[in-house]
């Protein structure tokens, strides 16, 4: 199994999306899986210009000579695609939106029905493929991932891919305070390592799984006003 990863945290692998995606992938490692990982903000990935070229001038090459030209051969040998990003205005950030736009060239331009809509066909060899997401938020409640999800699963029956799961971990930020505080929250990393192993072995995560993954860690009042005695705290010693 090849797993093709993209973590968008602008904060790379010391942000609260890291927190979940490392064990995700330790755990797809340890059960046998090839892992590329890449952060946006080392790469230069341009926007689409959406001038097609990719379809009808220089069918399957996109013009743009930026790292998309390093990640497409990936993309075409990837069995699992490994979205990563911090929740962005009810979604994905923009790093991550450029990189899935810029991958129209893996598409043809013309139109076939799939389940009853229109879809464009993938160049090449067909094959199984899946899609997990793995994303943190700052606010507190599951619900605030479900425009994000929406968008992930409509990306899935565009792209002709499996939706496996999703690593969600709401009011992200409180993760590292409770680390420093001594709080036991393992298991949730645990969970995260195990999810990895369970998407190699049994094809498929388990929900208990990801439940334990995005767990309430502390009840919502509290989170609420630490929250913003954290706030209060930061502008006090910026004199605001």
């Amino acid at each position: 199994m090849k797993v093709l990863a993209i973590n968008s945290s602008p904060r790379m692998e010391r942000g609260n999306t890291s927190m979940i995606l490392t064990p995700f992938l330790d755990g797809l490692t340890e059960a046998g899986a090839e892992v590329d990982l890449f952060y946006t903000r080392k790469l230069n990935i341009n926007p689409c210009t959406g001038e097609f070229n990719c379809w009808f001038k220089t069918p399957g090459e996109c013009y743009q000579d930026d790292d998309m030209q390093m990640l497409y051969p990936k993309i075409k040998e990837a069995d699992v695609f490994v979205f990563a990003s911090p929740l962005y205005s009810d979604g994905i950030n923009g790093p991550m939106k450029n990189f899935i736009d810029r991958t129209i060239p893996v598409l043809y331009p013309f139109m076939e029905l799939r389940a009853d809509r229109c879809r464009h066909p993938r160049r090449g060899v067909s094959k199984d493929r899946k899609m997990v997401l793995v994303s943190n938020c700052g606010f507190w409640e599951m619900e605030n991932f479900d425009s994000l999800l929406a968008h992930m699963q409509a990306i899935c029956k565009n792209a002709s891919f499996e939706f496996a799961g999703a690593l969600l971990r709401p009011h992200g930020e409180s993760m590292q305070i409770m680390i420093q505080m001594g709080m036991p929250i393992d298991d949730i990393f645990e969970a995260a390592k195990d999810a990895g192993r369970q998407l190699v072995n049994e094809g498929r995560i388990s929900q208990k799984t990801l439940d334990i993954v995005g767990r309430e860690l502390l009840p919502r009042d509290m989170f609420i006003e630490n929250y913003n005695q954290y706030c209060k705290q930061i502008m006090d010693s910026l004199g605001k």
